[in-house]
């Protein structure tokens, strides 16, 4: 007897053993609790439905409570027995004696939540149980295609997941007040109700990026997403210590961390690719990393990411790492499933990803920031070619699921010089404007950032002059300590040697005596 068989027959003999998961008593204790309480089914409605129950019986009985409640109808003893009756499975269920028996064995709905939360537990292995029964016979089969089998298993769990775990949150206007005015004493103090984007001119506009949002950060290909992205990173990871991850479908993890270490060095991109670096730079290399080594920041590169997996090692590295904001680079990068089977419709899919991107990001209650490219419809378009709404590509729920909605848009890759909604002509080179198009909970607004192109990065305007100002303040500070310890020297130079002093008339006389 080879393994295989060996394996099969202890199966055949474990299934012939076990019985499967159930709570027989709780489910007895839970339909004789509807029948006498009727507050006791209001608090499990959306937790049970028939197919939970493991005796037939009591799916019938539940069958009928349900339709008796969704039309508004008394829940008793008689009502039950009643509706039973005219579906004709009274009989089936053991008479209007069944249904005594159970009303008997409870005196009140008690922790009847807690007892459905058992009964739906039990219902959920056995649908493990049924569907592990259906992967491995399939495993056995010898047509079976190794990435099919793969998205059927995981697409089954994620239908548990989803259809099954039901976290029903109630709150009383009492404790919501509680926790508003909580937040509003937190932005009192510290200024934001979110994580701060180190551009202090978006902050002001949003209070930074607040939990369970869905945001949408799109542009031409060209105009600096990623560097957008990175420069955000920069600013959450070293300077507020905050723990990021982000899943880069487009670049690899190691060029997105060389863009990183150009931003934060200031060494030019073009120089750290060839590697032509002087000592100065390398200097300047192994003393700015440090910060961005013990940075808080987690990279995926896994290529066709799907939502399933998406979701899986997102709870992982929260769990494990308390990652508190996620970035996605880019949205129509990502897949359904892992094995790249695609809906009929291209919309539809974007449509399914962009849902389920939201629904993850109110159930782990962090912000997801995913990049997203717009149509080539700007292109095409006259005047200052400033995106739209309509331009997001492939999906209209693209702007029906995001909480915020950004633009990124600089003149200059269209070769225009000056701005073309300002008065003063101003020079738009090295600039870009970050347009708020969609905000759901605030004000629209645009703001300027610098772009620096060599260093991978935008900062804000006024950084970048009152950078130049700090550097030319230290530089005519060390001149002028340079020039103090040079006279100090010089005075010390004339007490020492009276001799050369240089109000002796003959110092040099003498010198030559």
């Amino acid at each position: 007897m080879n393994w295989i068989q060996q394996v099969e027959e202890n199966n055949f003999y474990s299934k012939k053993e076990k019985i499967p998961p159930q709570a027989l008593d709780l489910e007895e204790a839970i339909i004789g609790a509807i029948m006498i309480d009727k507050k006791g089914l209001d608090e499990v409605i959306d937790i049970l439905f028939p197919e939970v129950f493991y005796k037939k019986k009591h799916q019938y009985i539940f069958e009928s409570v349900q339709k008796l409640y969704h039309n508004s109808k008394p829940i008793d003893l008689y009502t039950v027995s009643n509706e039973l009756n005219k579906s004709g499975k009274l009989e089936l269920i053991g008479g209007e004696l069944y249904l005594i028996k159970l009303t008997q064995k409870v005196i009140s709905s008690a922790h009847i939540e807690y007892h459905s939360r058992i009964v739906l537990q039990k219902f959920i292995l056995r649908k493990l149980i049924s569907i592990s029964s259906d992967i491995i016979q399939k495993c056995y089969e010898k047509s079976t295609d190794i990435f099919d089998l793969l998205d059927y298993a995981e697409s089954k769990l994620f239908e548990i997941n989803q259809k099954y775990f039901v976290t029903k949150k109630y709150e009383t206007t009492q404790g919501l007040i509680k926790k508003a005015i909580d937040k509003i004493k937190k932005v009192e103090k510290e200024g934001l109700s979110g994580i701060s984007s180190g551009f202090y001119k978006m902050d002001k506009i949003i209070s930074g990026w607040q939990n369970s949002d869905l945001i949408i950060l799109a542009s031409r290909p060209g105009m600096g997403k990623t560097t957008f992205m990175l420069s955000m990173v920069k600013n959450i990871v070293i300077e507020q210590k905050i723990p990021v991850l982000i899943f880069s479908l487009e670049m690899s993890s190691i060029q997105l961390i060389t863009k990183l270490i150009s931003s934060e060095t200031g060494i030019s991109s073009e120089k750290i690719k060839k590697a032509n670096l002087d000592k100065f730079d390398w200097e300047c290399l192994n003393n700015k990393t440090k910060n961005l080594k013990n940075a808080p920041l987690f990279i995926d590169d896994t290529p066709s990411l799907s939502i399933f997996s998406f979701r899986t090692k997102c709870r992982r590295l929260i769990s494990q790492h308390g990652v508190k904001l996620i970035f996605i680079d880019y949205l129509q990068l990502m897949v359904i499933n892992d094995n790249g089977s695609k809906l009929q419709n291209r919309e539809q899919e974007i449509s399914v990803i962009s849902r389920n991107l939201k629904s993850l990001a109110k159930e782990l209650d962090i912000p997801i920031i995913a990049l997203s490219q717009l149509s080539r419809a700007v292109e095409t378009r006259g005047g200052s070619k400033r995106p739209l709404l309509s331009d997001l590509r492939e999906s209209g729920a693209i702007e029906q699921d995001a909480d915020i909605v950004l633009f990124i848009y600089r003149p200059e890759y269209y070769g225009f010089k000056i701005w073309d909604s300002d008065e003063n002509n101003d020079s738009c080179i090295g600039q870009a404007e970050i347009i708020i198009a969609k905000h759901r909970n605030g004000g629209l607004d645009k703001f300027r950032l610098k772009f620096i192109s060599d260093q991978a990065k935008f900062v804000n305007l006024e950084e970048e002059k009152s950078s130049s100002l700090i550097w030319e303040e230290d530089y005519k500070n060390n001149f002028l300590d340079l020039e103090n310890s040079f006279m100090s020297s010089y005075d010390d130079f004339d007490k020492n040697y009276p001799k050369y002093n240089s109000n002796n008339e003959n110092y040099l006389d003498e010198d030559i005596k």
